[in-house]
Parts: C-alpha cells; structure tokens; sequence
C-alpha cells in the first residue's frame, strides 16, 4: 500500500497506551477498600524485591500553554506552594501507613504542571520529608520535569544534592511564531543555558520534550528546531505528536484549527525530525523517544529491559508505582487508581482522612495477558501468542493482524508478530489490535488523539 493509502488508513484515534486498559476504559469510582488491600498485598510481594515507583504530580503553571493537555492549575500566586505540598505529605503518610516494611524508592519522578514553578525550598522540604521514611538503594533513577524559563542553579544544586542525575526540559519548538501561537515563549538561548548548566552541575541524563503537529510548523521549522537541538547533544529526546483534544484541554480552542499541519505534513514532521535523530547518533527506543548509546534508556532497550509506565520508558520494571497529587494515577500491576481531578475535591478529600482516589480499574486475566502483548510491542518491537487467549485473539486480534501483515507493518509468523522498520511510524495503531476493550466497546470518538 502507498504511504499516503497508509497515513490516510491508520490516522485514526487511538490510545497512547501508557496503560492497559486506558483510562476511559476505567470505572468511574472504585471501592476504596479493595484498592487498599490490592495496594498492601502487592507492596508486600514486590518491595523488597524489586522496590516501587513514586510519582508526584505538581500542578502549577504561571502561564497557560495553550497545546497542552495535562492537568494543570495556572496561577502567580506562589502562596500555594507549602499548602499544595503539606497535602502531598498527608496522602504520603495515608500510604505509609499500609506498608508493612520501610519502602525501597527505585524510581522519584516530579512531574507537572511545573514543578520549578516551586521554590527550591519548598522543594527541598517535599523530597526530603519523602525520602526520610524510605531506603534509597544505589541504583535509583531520580527526575524532574524543569521549565527553561524558571530552572535556577538553585533548583538544579538541590536536586543534585538530593540524587537526581536526570531532568527532562519542555522545549516543545524554538521558532519563534510557533512558540507565540502556543503562548510558550522562551528563547533557545534559556534551552541552552539551562543545559549547560545541568552538565556543569553533574546531571548525566538530560531529555528535551519536543512536539510535531503544532500550530504554524513547517519542514523547515522543524528541522531547525531539530538541529539546534541536536547541537546540546541531549542525552534523550521525546518527539511528541501534538494530541489535539479540545474537548478535554479548552486552552486548545484558543488557536485556529486551519493553522495545524494536516495528517499528510504532520507525518513528513515526524519523518524529517527521526532521520536528522537517527543520522545525528539517535537510536529510535520505540513511540517518541530517541536516545544517545551512552544513556541508560539505550542501553536497556539492547538488553531488553526498557519498561513503559505512567512516566514514560523507563529502564526499571517496578511493579508498584505510587502517584501522589490532584489527577496522579497509581498502578499496582494488577490494578489502577487515580485522584481526584481538581485541587479542591483533592483537598477535600484530604481534610476528611481519605485517600484522594477518584476513579480505577482491576484487571482480569485477560487484561493482563493483553497488556503483556502491548508492553511488549511497545518496549521490544515483538510478542508472542499464548495458545492460553487464543479465543479473544482469534475473534478480535487476528483479523486486525492480518491487515497489518497485508500493509507491510508487522511479520507474523507462527505465534511470533514482530513490527517491520515501517511499522514504527505507526506502532499506536498495531497495539490496538490487541486492545480488546477498543474493539469491543469503541469509544475513540471524543476520546482518544489521532495517532499520526
């Protein structure tokens, strides 16, 4: 099939698959007593052995970005740092309490929101409250997600002191017009400075976001931003495709619709930013993400051990990963929860001793068999079918398959599905044919990006 009969099939909505089942599959309120006991059970299994994941999730934004979708609170009013994060602290303390031994943190991710939104201080005061009830192992893999604009040395020195060695950097695009329609104004000079001055204070990861399908983008744009990046030698880059969902992010209605690409050109984006990667030392790690041979992430994805959470790739295969903050999701590996989606029902909740968790989902069998499938696509490029769902597999799965194997996307053979070099572009689509609650019960209208 010719690209454009390609590109014009698979642009489609479909999940980004961060997890399985995705989040609109979920149930609108969980019982909070089995979330509990499915958290204590699995803590208890798998500490010791393989220690957990923390995520915290902090909001704030002095300014809106009108492309993004997360959940963020934008304000100028710094005086709710400490009441933001003494509320963080209670919900630590409400899990604390149903651990039966001292937790063993592998990975800490600060994610947002912008988190330099914080002063180091408060900062300081949140991760060291945190990490006094914890035992840190040697190996541990600690981030934050900085804004060039507000990351000071004083926030890199602190987290330095405390063992972070990674910061990711929201670039997003360095042309000027395109940062002026999406109300994200810093000049490449910020990225730069703030770069340099992450190495000179001993990170040894650094990540740079950076986004296609953004309004007023053009191939030469993209390339531009594309080589000044790779001129910082980042040690890894997230190239994103701008999700355009304003029925969820109302801050995406502010620009015309007429001036983002079209599935043609957003395709030639991505296309044109992956060869410069590749050509430029880049290793393609799976959906978004490019890394140097000398960094973590490329080094498990050789070995087979890259991982894909709610933070991402990642090279720890915890089991356990705890989201704490308004909307931050946990998953046990066998069952997921997510907070309360406004600040206020997240303190209210608070304020009444309870856990802040809105809304989850505990997986069948079934689930878990299939998100193996997916994780295994999307971190190894491969899976194999267990004769074990070959029910499932053959009413909703195989039928799917064997259009990707008449597209040229993935090889199948015997019970092995391996995706193809062209499959890459479009590994969102090829997980989906494994997604049975998609194709039982599709809610992608309204719901889900489309995936190019």
């Amino acid at each position: 099939m010719a690209s454009n009969d390609l590109l014009n099939k698979y642009n489609i909505p479909v999940p980004r698959y961060t997890s399985y089942p995705t989040v609109p599959y979920w149930n609108e309120s969980i019982a909070i007593n089995e979330w509990v006991d499915t958290f204590k059970h699995q803590f208890q299994d798998t500490n010791a052995s393989k220690g957990i994941s923390l995520y915290i999730h902090l909001p704030f934004c002095e300014s809106l970005c009108t492309y993004c979708g997360c959940n963020k609170k934008i304000t100028q009013n710094h005086s709710v740092e400490l009441v933001y994060i003494n509320a963080v602290l209670k919900e630590w303390k409400m899990y604390l309490s149903l651990m039966s031994q001292v937790p063993v943190i592998k990975e800490l991710h600060l994610g947002g929101g912008t988190p330099t939104f914080f002063s180091p201080e408060n900062l300081e005061y949140l991760i060291t409250t945190i990490l006094s009830d914890c035992f840190i192992p040697a190996k541990h893999d600690f981030s934050v997600e900085g804004h060039p604009n507000n990351t000071t040395r004083e926030h890199l020195e602190m987290f330095y002191k405390l063992g972070f060695r990674r910061i990711s950097y929201g670039v997003q695009d360095n042309d000027p017009e395109v940062q002026h329609i999406i109300n994200r104004i810093q000049p490449f000079e910020n990225v730069k400075h703030v770069t340099e001055l992450a190495r000179a204070i001993g990170f040894t990861s650094i990540n740079f976001d950076l986004i296609y399908g953004l309004p007023l983008q053009s191939i030469e744009k993209m390339e531009r931003t594309v080589l000044q990046t790779i001129s910082l030698r980042p040690d890894r880059i997230a190239f994103y495709s701008y999700a355009h969902v304003p029925w969820v992010s109302r801050g995406q209605r502010l620009f015309d619709e007429l001036d983002l690409p079209n599935a043609d050109l957003k395709l030639k984006l991505y296309q044109s930013g992956k060869k410069l990667f590749i050509e430029n030392g880049y290793h393609d790690i799976g959906m978004d993400h490019f890394a140097l041979i000398t960094d973590d992430l490329y080094k498990a994805s050789v070995k087979g051990l890259v991982h894909r959470n709610f933070m991402g790739y990642t090279t720890h295969t915890t089991e356990v990963l705890l989201g704490l903050g308004v909307s931050a999701i946990s998953d046990t590996g066998n069952s997921y929860a997510q907070n309360e989606k406004t600040i206020h029902n997240y303190y209210q909740k608070l304020n009444q001793n309870k856990l802040p968790v809105i809304k989850g989902y505990f997986l069948t069998e079934e689930d878990k068999a299939f998100k193996k499938y997916i994780l295994d696509l999307i971190c190894r490029g491969q899976t194999l079918l267990l004769e074990a769902n070959i029910k499932s597999l053959t009413k909703f799965t195989y039928p799917k398959i064997e259009e990707l194997v008449n597209d040229g996307l993935v090889e199948w053979m015997d019970n092995s599905i391996n995706i193809t070099s062209a499959g890459k572009s479009y590994l969102r689509n090829i997980c989906s044919a494994f997604d049975l609650h998609l194709l039982q019960y599709n809610k992608s209208e309204k719901t889900f990006s489309s995936a190019i």
